[in-house]
């Protein structure tokens, strides 16, 4: 199995952001959750479009995770 990491974005009682973890769990991706309520940095930056999803140092989704676009981006990693 490949390596693959995610940070996820997220916060509590968020239905995007669930569905968000169980697909890039269901790609088999290792999940970092971070909760953006507390920080008031990742408040300020990410209030509006949780769930966002940082893939390789870079965000690659905000608000919902395209499943299409996801494995496209898996492809062009190679895994």
């Amino acid at each position: 199995m490949s390596s693959r990491h995610a940070v996820l974005f997220t916060r509590k009682s968020c239905q995007l952001c669930d569905e968000a973890k169980e697909m890039l769990d269901m790609y088999g991706f290792s999940i970092e959750e971070i909760d953006i309520d507390e920080r008031p940095e990742w408040l300020e930056k990410f209030d509006s479009c949780v769930p966002v999803v940082e893939i390789d140092g870079k965000i690659r989704f905000r608000g919902q995770v395209n499943e299409i676009l996801l494995l496209r981006l898996l492809r062009t990693m190679g895994n």
